[in-house]
């Protein structure tokens, strides 16, 4: 076991969710809320890596606090009925982990009842720890404090921990919490995005099988 606990980012590293249903949905969002803005898909995904949804949302298309609620909710009711499949090689590389006594957790800026019923949905093994979208702002992604939570939960050194993300919040969290991370790159082809996470990540995985030779070297 290479790593004692590996943390998944959940949409785009463990279900290819954001072309099939977080961009869908927030264009119809955008169409029904503020007529004549538009988001490509290229953007949403551009904008999400940096500087991020939220930030994405106010400074690009003015919601406020109330938007945002009523964008949250949209997007609940969405998601609620669209389901997400898992990539092709995850539940081997999580089975594996299980098998070997190693932890699974998420940290995800999607919610905890979500991530679990994809999980069960696309017979992955059940979670450890999910921290999703319900946790305080203040303990979100990119904010390291998850990562240090696990750590006190399962008396795990830094070392023990590996990231997996395919966006800057993820690898600014694992950076902050000094823990290894790797960037997943199998769910887009956004030159800069690749560009930023080859020459800044630790470790770059354009597929999910070298993610897998990685933990199996």
């Amino acid at each position: 076991m290479k790593y004692k606990c590996l943390i998944f980012d959940h949409d785009d590293t463990v279900v290819d969710s954001t072309a099939s249903i977080h961009w869908p949905c927030f264009v119809d969002y955008l169409r029904e809320y503020f007529p004549g803005k538009e988001c490509s898909l290229r953007n949403y995904f551009v904008k999400n890596f940096h500087p991020g949804f939220i930030e994405m949302c106010r400074g690009e298309y003015g919601l406020t606090d109330a938007d945002l609620d009523i964008e949250v909710k949209y997007w609940q009711n969405y998601v609620a009925s669209h389901i997400p499949k898992a990539y092709p090689g995850i539940r081997q590389i999580m089975e594996k982990q299980r098998e070997e006594g190693g932890i699974i957790a998420v940290i995800s800026h999607s919610f905890d009842y979500n991530i679990r019923r994809d999980y069960q949905e696309n017979g992955l093994p059940a979670p450890d720890l999910v921290y999703g979208w319900e946790i305080p702002p203040e303990r979100r992604k990119p904010k390291p404090w998850a990562v240090v939570d696990i750590m006190e939960k399962y008396h795990l050194e830094p070392s023990d921990l590996l990231m997996i993300d395919d966006l800057k919040p993820g690898f600014d969290m694992a950076k902050a919490a000094g823990i290894d991370f790797a960037a997943a790159g199998w769910a887009y082809d956004v030159p800069e995005i690749e560009a930023f996470m080859r020459e800044n990540s630790p470790y770059y995985f354009g597929t999910v099988e070298e993610l897998k030779n990685f933990l199996n070297s």
